[in-house]
């Protein structure tokens, strides 16, 4: 037997619990027959006022990791979603996001799958025949930026511009106006940048990156719709969803 409503596949998500976004933002790409079931990462929603407390951040939710998995294995996901793309990156290297797998299978004690926005990004960055040249918007602060480049140098791409919110907390990275998310993307659009990456699974971009693409004429990529659209795909779900950028619609 199979669940009821899930009966496709149901995808155990495990995000902060300062986190307002992944989880409509992940409803919205829910093919039928497929179900989300999130597991909050616990921590607090400190300020962040400089690169020393953005770092502190990203190490509790590390920390919060294995816990989340505990809590969302109890539902018998068929493949997990790690709803939070710093920790995916931090490091700079691919080996970060493997460490992660390796946690995460050991916590689910038996083989799952596992999708994370290190691996969702390039694929999806070839599926849209982008080659070389990107901007990336992130809520983060600048330390973030050392662990930016050096993944994207190591999947095959030149950061040509980068911004950063510098939210300063994390709730309130879901509270950024759908206004400034528009002009950040025109300050670090340009003939020279192919495509904008947008990092920070909690900033409300879904929306600002499907309509960004009609105006800027070039892929605009939201790391949850990309890295739900990973998942998906992954799995041998085809479906398409339109009013969410090309990558959903074509891919």
């Amino acid at each position: 037997m199979v669940d009821t409503w899930g009966w496709r596949m149901k995808f155990g998500i495990v995000t902060p619990s300062t986190n307002t976004i992944v989880q409509p933002n992940y409803d919205m790409l829910r093919p039928k027959g497929v179900t989300n079931h999130i597991a909050r990462m616990h921590i607090p929603d400190d300020p962040i006022r400089n690169d020393a407390d953005f770092d502190e951040l990203i190490r509790r939710i590390d920390v919060a990791l294995e816990e989340a998995i505990d809590r969302v294995m109890t539902c018998h996901p068929d493949h997990i979603i790690l709803g939070i793309s710093a920790e995916s990156i931090w490091g700079g290297s691919l080996k970060s996001a493997r460490a992660i797998d390796q946690r995460i299978l050991k916590r689910a004690g038996k083989p799952i799958g596992i999708t994370q926005a290190a691996d969702a990004l390039p694929i999806a960055l070839k599926k849209l025949g982008i080659r070389g040249r990107i901007a990336m918007l992130t809520p983060y602060q600048p330390t973030a930026e050392k662990h930016l480049r050096a993944y994207a140098a190591e999947i095959g791409y030149d950061v040509v511009r980068m911004k950063h919110l510098c939210c300063d907390s994390p709730v309130n990275i879901g509270h950024v106006p759908e206004d400034v998310l528009r002009r950040s993307l025109q300050e670090i659009d340009g003939p020279d940048v192919e495509a904008i990456v947008q990092f920070g699974a909690n900033l409300p971009m879904a929306f600002v990156a499907a309509e960004a693409e009609r105006w800027l004429r070039k892929p605009v990529l939201g790391i949850n719709t990309t890295t739900y659209w990973h998942a998906l795909r992954t799995n041998g779900i085809q479906d398409q969803v339109r009013g969410l950028g090309r990558l959903m619609e074509e891919f």
